[in-house]
């Protein structure tokens, strides 16, 4: 069956944006240091600053969101600079002002505010711990979970996933995505010879990252909005581009802890 007309209508703009993201956005991976820790912090500052955005008040959600989002950055920024123990009142700052300031159901967003410092915090220790390589592995599952989910959706079509929160998004695309993300993680298995386990710890990091992009779409009809903001002009902001990848990163958070990464050969 061919493609309803339209159904493609933004692929454009998504191919411009990514453009424009990735190529800053490898140059910092490959750098890794204090490069790395500015791009990450500056991602997740202005990423607080369009949640809380969406949270906050009318009337109080232009320099407040600002000062949040300035206090997330200067947390992660931090968080490599100091023991991060000491970072985590900052760190938490954020949530706690969705929580007071916040009007009814939008006080969800301040978990989400709270796991966005996490997820920086996350890819910090990542690069700096375990590598450029590890990084990119993740980084790549995620973007072949979003590119193979997008075309697979839309070609394909069929039954909604969860039309209520995210209408556009399809079981053949999720499957897809799925099928993409096992891919790359066979690759990094023949590339570096890490353990087949890392197939399964792929999908998972999948799942994750498509959790955190309808988790992402539900803050965002919570709140009554098409996106988080105008930053990319035609195509949202930074927490439109970056929800996956920063899901993914506090999966991995968690996964380490009860796993072996990378997972040993053999296994």
């Amino acid at each position: 069956m061919a493609p309803a007309p339209g159904r493609f209508a933004d692929l454009g703009p998504r191919v411009l944006s990514a453009a424009a993201l990735a190529g800053p956005g490898f140059a910092a991976l490959w750098f890794g240091g204090p490069v790395f820790m500015a791009l990450v912090a500056l991602v997740v500052g202005v990423m607080v600053w369009e949640l809380s955005g969406l949270a906050l008040p009318h009337g109080t959600e232009g320099w407040m969101a600002a000062a949040l989002g300035g206090v997330a950055a200067v947390a992660v920024a931090l968080s490599r600079l100091v023991p991060p123990e000491y970072v985590l009142p900052l760190a938490l700052l954020p949530a706690v002002a969705a929580i007071l300031l916040a009007r009814g159901g939008r006080r969800l967003f301040a978990p989400l505010a709270a796991l966005l410092v996490l997820a920086g915090f996350g890819l910090l220790h990542l690069r700096e711990d375990l590598g450029f390589v590890w990084v990119l592995w993740l980084v790549l599952v995620v973007m072949a979970t979003d590119v193979l989910g997008y075309f697979a959706g839309n070609l394909l079509g069929g039954p909604r996933l969860w039309p209520r929160v995210s209408p556009k998004k399809t079981w053949a695309g999720t499957l897809a995505g799925w099928t993409g993300a096992a891919a790359v993680g066979a690759g990094f298995v023949l590339a570096t010879g890490a353990g087949a386990a890392l197939v399964t710890l792929s999908v998972a990091a999948s799942m994750a990252a498509q959790i955190g992009d309808i988790s992402e779409s539900a803050v965002k009809r919570r709140a009554g909005v098409k996106d988080a903001s105008h930053l990319i002009p035609g195509h949202g902001g930074l927490f439109d581009r970056f929800d996956g990848l920063f899901a993914a990163t506090v999966f991995f958070l968690v996964a380490e802890r009860v796993v072996a990464f990378p997972p040993p050969g053999g296994g």
